[in-house]
């Protein structure tokens, strides 16, 4: 079972309730759009956009954004891809799928990486986008990680799952 017990303008939290082991348990749980996330290396850089993540302050991460009604991931990466950073992927290949909090929202990140990418214009952002695209040296980038300066949970995630699937660490 499923109750709304608050709303918002983005986000709305639901109270789910079923039994497990003859007990009645219960759950809130927000309810967020699935997000594809885009993993982009390239010359041992790695595309990331520098963006403000208000009132958290400006955070490092890999391209992303929700995934529409009607529209596949793979869809969302490629559109989320160009608007963000200017660039344009031949193709985008899956590479894991995750949760950001299992416990407590519904959102599920899909990630892929992007091959054979070019700059073909500049980023069209959203009004509430306060980003900008940079080229980081992986190696630097990295560092970066292991230093606590990129804190996002999907970059986390998807990078260090990238530098593992292809013995870069």
């Amino acid at each position: 079972m499923k109750q709304k017990i608050q709303k918002s303008k983005k986000y709305p939290i639901f109270r789910h309730t079923t039994k497990i082991n003859g007990e009645k348990i219960s759950r809130d749980i927000v309810h967020r759009p699935n997000v594809a996330a885009i993993i982009a290396v390239k010359d041992n850089e790695i595309l990331v956009v520098s963006q403000n993540r208000f009132p958290n302050g400006v955070d490092i991460e890999i391209p992303s954004g929700n995934i529409e009604k009607n529209e596949t991931a793979v869809k969302t990466a490629h559109r989320e891809f160009l608007e963000e950073t200017g660039y344009k992927a031949k193709k985008m290949v899956p590479m894991m799928n995750f949760y950001t909090t299992i416990g407590y929202s519904t959102q599920k990140i899909f990630t892929f990486i992007a091959k054979d990418f070019v700059k073909i214009a500049e980023p069209k952002l959203d009004d509430d986008e306060l980003l900008k695209p940079k080229l980081v040296k992986f190696d630097k980038f990295m560092k970066m990680i292991t230093d606590g300066k990129i804190i996002d949970s999907i970059t986390l995630s998807s990078v260090m799952f990238f530098a593992i699937k292809k013995k870069l660490i």
